[in-house]
């Protein structure tokens, strides 16, 4: 199902996803992603620009094509990987740490996209794109590509990798924020949650008395942090046994 689908049943049918991001459709994928850009662009606009806050990446107006339609329109032309799209999330999150007073609006987000796809498919894939496929299929010129990709690369300071529990970690969080997508957990991680919350629930009912509920509450908290705490080790050992499969284009 392609994203126009996605957006007509997203009304009445909650769309599962597999659980991990390697397996999720790239079309589910692309949408969700250009869904969260759009809710932070929305916000940032609101930012006033001034001149100490411009950037190679800001164009004059918003180009006419939409957030939506340019991240497909990369997907198709470049046969960009699910991480390379993924890790765009993550590069976001590097750059305005390391420069606060840069912003994703929607004067600088279509150059930052074609620039960081450019930028993530060389540091990960063995094959990939020449810029000036890449300038053509984000309608800019190849000497503009070669310009944000210098800017790009100072900017994030060259820290280009990740790895697969921190794509997971964003793959899971774009799902869980996405009213209408919900993530299929598999039957191994949910029976380890779920033994796991009925021997704390045990322990919390020898241990507690029936007239403490402030105490009950603060149980159930830590309880959701153990289960947090329980998936990121179950995901860092799935991802170390596929270390060595080759069917996954890039997990760590």
């Amino acid at each position: 199902m392609d994203p126009p689908a996605a957006e007509s049943a997203e009304a009445t049918t909650l769309i599962q996803v597999p659980e991990y991001f390697y397996a999720v459709d790239i079309n589910y994928l692309t949408h969700m992603i250009a869904d969260m850009l759009g809710r932070l662009i929305t916000h940032n606009d609101l930012i006033p620009l001034t001149p100490s806050n411009l950037t190679r990446f800001h164009s004059r107006t918003p180009p006419n094509i939409s957030l939506s339609d340019y991240l497909r329109r990369i997907v198709k032309y470049t046969s960009v990987e699910k991480s390379c799209l993924l890790i765009l999330l993550i590069y976001i999150d590097r750059v305005c740490e390391l420069h606060p007073h840069f912003t994703i609006s929607s004067l600088t987000v279509h150059r930052f996209l074609i620039t960081a796809v450019t930028v993530s498919s060389k540091a990960l894939c063995d094959s990939y794109c020449t810029n000036s496929h890449y300038a053509k299929v984000g309608g800019i010129s190849t000497q503009e590509i070669n310009a944000l990709e210098l800017e790009f690369l100072s900017l994030i300071d060259w820290h280009l990798a990740s790895t697969g529990p921190i794509l997971q970690q964003y793959y899971a969080n774009l799902v869980e924020q996405h009213p209408c997508y919900e993530r299929i957990i598999s039957e191994e991680n949910s029976k380890a949650i779920n033994k796991k919350r009925r021997r704390s629930s045990t322990e919390t009912l020898e241990n507690t008395s029936p007239i403490l509920e402030p105490t009950t509450t603060v149980n159930n908290n830590s309880l959701d942090i153990d289960d947090l705490k329980l998936e990121e080790e179950n995901t860092k050992e799935h991802f170390d046994t596929l270390l060595q499969d080759e069917s996954i284009p890039y997990i760590a």
